[in-house]
C-alpha cells in the first residue's frame, strides 16, 4: 500500500474512533435522562468509570485475548500478537485505540439497566470484568480470528454450515452481550423501590429530562456512523469508498425507519406517540442494523429497522410486565432482543449469501449458532458475576440510600442543587 492510502486509512479509522467515544457522551445523557436527578452525578460518574479503567485493563490484557496469538481459536495470548490477518499495515497503536473505544461502548450498555440502586464500587467490579474478559474473549472468537470466523475448509464453521459467522461492527458482539449482561444484572438487583406494587402491576417511574435523553440519542446517531462505517478500516481506494458510503446509508436508514415504526406503533397502542420509547426506537434500528451494514441494500436496512422499532415496544412491555425486570432505559431490550433480530436478519437480508436471496440457509444457521454460543457466554459470565457479588459483597444500595438518591450517599455531591 502506498504512504499517502495507508496514511488516509489511519486518519479515518481514528476519526471513526473519535466518533464512536463520542457516544460515550451519547450514552451518559440518554441514561441521565431517563432516570431521576438524585442518580444524575452516579449515571455520569458510572459512564466515566466505563472508559476510564475499561483503556487500562484492554491495554494491558483485553486487547491481547482478543487479538493476541491464537489458542486453538478460543482465546488469544495476552500480547500484542500478529495483527496482521486484521489491520494489514495500519499502526497497531491506533487499532487498540479503535478496538477500546468498542470495548468501552459494550460495559456502558449495562449500566442504564443497573441504575439507581447499585453500589458504585461493584459496578466498578463488573464494569473491569467486562472489559477485562467477558468481552474480549468472545470478540476474539469472532473479530480476533478465533473459531467462530475460521473459514478454514476444514474448520467447524465451514463443514457445519458452509459459511463462517458475520458481525460486521458489533450487533452481537458488542451490543446483544451488553443487553443480556444488562439483563442478567437487572434481575440480580431486583427492581427500584415503588416499581411494581403489591399485585406486581408495574409503575412508571419517569425520568427526570426527556431533554437529556432526546440529546443523548442525537450524539449516539452521529457516534454510529463511526461505529459502523469505521469497521470498514480504510478509505483508500475505490473499493473502500463505496463500502464506506453503503454503510452509512443503510445505518441511517435504518435508525430512521426504526424510530419512525416506533413512534407509529405507540401512536396506534396508546393514542399519543411517545418521545422516549421513539428515542429507543432509533437506538433499536442503529443495533440492528449494525451486524449487516455492509452486507444488506437499502431496502434491507429500511425493513431491518422496521422490525427492530416494532418488536422494541412489545419487547419492553413483556421485559417488564410479564417477567417483572425493572430495565430503567430500556437497554436488554434495545441492545440484547434487537442486537440478536439484527443479526439474524443479516442472515436473511444479505444480498451476497441470504436466504431470501436464493443462496439457501447456510449463512443463516451461521448467524444463528454464532449468536446463541455468544450470549450464552455472556449469560453464564452474567450469572457468575452478578450473583457472586450479590451474595459475596452485596449488589444494591441500602434501601435509604436508593430513596433518597445515590449522589450524595456514594459520591458526596449532586448535579442539581
Amino acid at each position: 500500500m502506498n504512504e499517502i492510502g495507508l496514511s488516509l486509512d489511519t486518519v479515518w479509522m481514528l476519526l471513526a474512533a473519535m466518533l464512536v467515544f463520542w457516544m460515550q457522551p451519547g450514552f451518559a445523557l440518554c441514561e441521565a435522562g431517563f432516570t431521576r436527578s438524585k442518580n444524575t452525578a452516579n449515571i455520569l460518574m458510572k459512564n466515566f468509570v466505563d472508559f476510564m479503567i475499561g483503556s487500562l485493563l484492554f491495554f494491558f490484557l483485553g486487547f491481547g485475548f482478543m487479538f493476541g496469538s491464537d489458542g486453538a481459536g478460543f482465546i488469544g495470548a495476552p500480547n500484542w500478537g500478529d495483527l496482521s490477518f486484521y489491520k494489514g499495515d495500519l499502526p497497531t497503536e491506533g487499532f487498540l485505540i479503535f478496538e477500546t473505544v468498542f470495548c468501552a461502548t459494550s460495559a456502558t450498555i449495562v449500566s442504564g439497566a443497573m441504575a439507581e440502586r447499585t453500589k458504585f464500587s461493584m459496578y466498578v467490579i463488573y464494569s473491569a470484568f467486562i472489559s477485562l474478559f467477558i468481552y474480549p474473549i468472545e470478540g476474539h472468537w469472532t473479530w480476533g480470528g478465533g473459531w467462530l470466523c475460521n473459514s478454514a475448509a476444514d474448520s467447524f464453521m465451514m463443514t457445519t454450515f458452509g459459511d463462517v459467522f458475520h458481525d460486521f461492527a458489533g450487533s452481537a458482539i458488542v451490543h446483544s452481550v451488553g443487553g443480556v449482561l444488562a439483563l442478567v444484572g437487572a434481575l440480580a438487583l431486583g427492581p427500584r423501590i415503588g416499581k411494581y406494587d403489591a399485585d406486581r402491576k408495574s409503575r412508571a417511574i419517569p425520568g427526570h429530562s426527556l431533554t437529556l435523553a432526546a440529546l443523548g440519542v442525537f450524539i449516539l446517531w452521529m457516534g454510529w456512523f463511526g461505529f459502523n462505517p469505521g469497521s470498514q478500516l480504510a478509505a483508500s481506494g475505490e473499493v473502500n469508498r463505496i463500502a464506506i458510503s453503503h454503510v452509512f446509508l443503510t445505518t441511517n436508514l435504518a435508525a430512521a425507519a426504526g424510530g419512525t415504526a416506533t413512534m407509529f406503533i405507540t401512536w396506534l397502542k396508546y393514542g399519543k406517540p411517545s418521545l422516549s420509547l421513539t428515542l429507543n426506537g432509533v437506538l433499536a434500528g442503529l443495533v440492528g442494523i449494525t451486524a449487516g451494514c455492509d452486507l444488506v441494500n437499502p431496502l434491507g436496512a429500511v425493513i431491518i429497522g422496521l422490525v427492530c422499532g416494532i418488536v422494541l415496544v412489545f419487547s419492553i412491555e413483556f421485559i417488564d410486565h410479564v417477567l417483572h425486570i425493572d430495565d430503567p432505559v430500556g437497554a436488554s431490550s434495545v441492545h440484547g432482543v434487537c442486537g440478536i433480530l439484527g443479526t439474524l436478519m443479516t442472515g436473511l437480508f444479505s444480498v451476497s449469501n441470504g436466504a431470501f436471496y436464493g443462496h439457501g440457509w447456510g449463512f443463516f444457521g451461521a448467524e444463528c449458532f454464532g449468536i446463541l454460543i455468544i450470549d450464552l457466554w455472556a449469560a453464564a459470565c452474567g450469572i457468575v458475576l452478578f450473583y457472586g457479588i450479590k451474595y459475596l459483597r452485596g449488589l444494591r444500595v441500602e434501601s435509604r440510600v436508593e430513596e433518597e438518591g445515590l449522589d450524595v450517599y456514594e459520591h458526596g455531591e449532586s448535579c442539581y442543587n
